[in-house]
């Protein structure tokens, strides 16, 4: 396993969007600022700044367009939006967003809850907006949530989420991501559903979002490892979760996917030491204590 092991492995901070969403507490557009440059500044290169979503249902992402304009852009980083609409894209051109995540459920009663949309409608409309995003001249990834199984409805078919990657590759994305929505997945089943996928996304990247609902986070990154995946989403702090899943829990977090990379001998770029403190501090800005593991082992 070792030796097949990647030397280099990409983190997609998603801690601005996925983090932040669901706190009660509104995150201020000069924190989120500050937050974007301290994670330029530990090296951190794909940062997921927002969603363009409805403001009263998200109220977390209502300053979308002025972070936008705002954040000082870096060549050296990947700045990111998720996209749910065709407002949304539309607000993001305007915005001149250079990459957009565009996601359909594998589940039914999920893409219900998350769209009010069935599975075929959702993915009707994400096929539409990959090909605008395109034509926009942005860099597209596309995404399946809940590939390893629902909180509502149990296992999900691989068969099912191969097809949804498979219409996906119809349109040329850059990068597929299956994302452990419900945090259920294990090592076993993430080797079974990555093999699988590597021989639908062809040329596309392939990359994971995974939960850490039952703890199984890091356990899963190894198993992604080992069937070469590179690219993870990450939160710092271990924050996150899905307002539309019962239970559902933070992201794996930033500090403890780094830490345990770096243990392993494969490289990310980030300073630990750097991202430790900035967690810290926004830690005292959200008035919690993270999830995270790393960041509290010395007090």
């Amino acid at each position: 396993m070792v030796k097949s092991l990647p030397m280099k492995v990409e983190i997609h901070e998603v801690v601005l969007r996925d983090g932040i969403q669901n706190e009660r507490k509104i995150v201020p557009t000069e924190e989120k600022l500050r937050l974007i440059g301290e994670l330029v500044t530990c090296g951190v290169r794909r940062i997921e700044v927002s969603s363009f979503v409805n403001p009263k249902l998200v109220p977390q992402m209502a300053d979308a367009e002025v972070l936008w304009e705002r954040i000082e852009r870096k060549r050296s980083v990947l700045y990111s939006a998720l996209i749910l609409s065709e407002g949304g894209l539309e607000r993001a051109t305007r915005c001149r967003v250079p990459h957009v995540g565009i996601f359909v459920s594998a589940s039914e009663t999920h893409s219900r809850k998350n769209s009010n949309k069935s599975v075929a409608e959702a993915l009707i409309e994400a096929v539409r907006l990959i090909g605008r995003a395109q034509d926009a001249g942005m860099r597209v990834r596309a995404g399946v949530m809940n590939a390893f199984g629902c909180a509502y409805e149990g296992p999900v078919p691989v068969t099912r989420v191969m097809k949804l990657v498979r219409t996906f590759m119809k349109r040329g994305p850059d990068e597929i991501c299956l994302a452990d929505s419900s945090g259920l997945a294990n090592p076993v089943q993430m080797e079974e559903v990555l093999s699988r996928a590597w021989g639908e996304a062809g040329e596309a990247d392939l990359s994971l979002h995974l939960h850490n609902t039952r703890g199984l986070g890091l356990a899963n990154v190894c198993a992604a490892l080992a069937q070469g995946v590179t690219i993870f989403d990450t939160s710092m702090g271990g924050m996150g979760g899905c307002p539309f899943i019962t239970g559902a829990r933070g992201n794996i977090a930033t500090e403890d996917t780094v830490g345990m990379l770096h243990g392993m001998g494969l490289k990310t770029g980030i300073d630990l030491d750097r991202l430790i403190g900035a967690s810290l501090r926004f830690e005292g800005v959200m008035g919690q204590t993270f999830p995270a593991a790393l960041t509290h082992l010395k007090e």
